[in-house]
């Protein structure tokens, strides 16, 4: 493929939100362009400036003003207009002063000045999609975009008539290299690994569904079985004490910092289905059972969650159905049936696609080839 020249290679201003979501492709993107020989820098807003680690920690940090809109006030929304509004000049005087070739939009509503202000000062802009069910935010911006990059193979809501690639969603690289191990298959008198993720928010329905599912268990079981799991900060406790009387061996943090090494060893994850997370588990080859966010915007995490479903590769159960005799029967079927773990597995990597920076990078660089 054609290249740019690397004494040639410009800036490439990426915008992103702050949730993980919205970072974690960021920075694997801002990664890739690195090793190909690009300028970067980021544009945000004040919560997230030098806050965060990593590539995006070392590259040129800028601040804007930005204002969320969607469940607030009426005085609220008029406030963030007006920020929003100052925030798109501050990012128009950056694009101004820094020339870059183009501005990369990772959604969330920090990455709207930057975005918007691309789009006025005739900035080529590339949005990249996380999810299943494209942003309102994003399907505005994205009919005057100059290219969408997608995460999964079907997206709602992508307009007509602008160009679109698949890409997948940049997963970091630790994660990435998981795709080159085999699955860690449960043998006879092995222990069963499970990990229970909440997300950004917690969930607070799986500290108390799941350690009731593992206590309904036949005690045998219970007592070859390893539990990671994920709460709110300042929920530890009352999680751990929904294990107490549970024979298995049970680790319960607000924040796990290895999470590859967790996906490597784990036979079944618990975990809402964030773009992020389904991306994740599927180039990882996790199986899973996906427990979608009910209040998510436009229901996307169903949606997501249905992209691992389809492929044989996780069970989906909406909130309201989550109960432990539900989750009890899962866990106690596949747990009898370890060769359906092993399927699962195979065709969650089957589904997931690991180069998707690279994927990514090289829509990029034609785009900047094509101007």
């Amino acid at each position: 493929m054609k290249t740019v020249k690397k004494q040639s290679k410009p800036l490439v201003l990426l915008t992103a939100g702050g949730t993980g979501g919205h970072v974690y492709p960021a920075e694997a993107l801002a990664e890739e362009l690195e090793k190909r020989g690009y300028r970067l820098a980021l544009i945000t807003d004040g919560r997230g400036k030098d806050n965060y680690k990593g590539k995006l920690g070392q590259i040129d940090n800028y601040a804007v003003l930005s204002g969320a809109l969607v469940g607030k006030s009426k005085l609220f929304k008029v406030k963030s207009l007006l920020k929003t509004g100052v925030g798109v000049l501050q990012a128009g005087w950056i694009l101004l002063r820094e020339k870059p070739a183009c501005v990369v939009g990772f959604g969330g509503y920090a990455s709207f000045p930057a975005c918007m202000a691309a789009l006025l000062s005739g900035v080529s802009l590339i949005i990249h999609e996380q999810n299943s069910v494209m942003s309102r935010t994003n399907r505005f911006l994205s009919k005057y975009a100059s290219l969408i990059a997608q995460s999964f193979r079907k997206t709602k809501y992508a307009p007509s008539g602008v160009k679109s690639v698949l890409t997948g969603m940049p997963v970091r690289s630790a994660i990435v290299d998981l795709a080159k191990q085999q699955f860690v298959g449960l043998s006879n008198d092995g222990k069963m690994q499970i990990m229970v993720l909440g997300g950004s928010q917690g969930a607070k329905v799986f500290g108390e569904v799941v350690p009731q599912a593992i206590s309904q268990l036949d005690e045998k079981l219970q007592k070859r079985m390893v539990v990671f799991q994920q709460c709110r900060k300042g929920e530890e406790d009352a999680v751990r004490e929904a294990y107490k009387n549970v024979a298995c061996q049970v680790e319960v943090r607000s924040f796990f910092d290895n999470m590859a090494e967790l996906y490597s060893q784990t036979h079944l994850i618990i975990t809402r289905a964030g773009a992020s997370s389904v991306c994740e588990i599927a180039v990882a080859g996790v199986p899973s059972v996906l427990v979608p966010l009910p209040t998510a915007a436009d229901d996307h995490q169903t949606s997501n969650a249905k992209e691992l479903v389809d492929a044989g590769a996780g069970f989906a159960i909406k909130q309201k159905d989550f109960t432990a005799e539900r989750l009890q029967k899962i866990v106690e079927d596949v747990f009898l049936a370890p060769e359906q773990l092993q399927k699962m597995s195979d065709n969650a990597r089957k589904a997931g696609i690991k180069n998707a920076a690279e994927r990514l990078a090289d829509a990029i660089e034609k785009e900047i080839i094509r101007q």
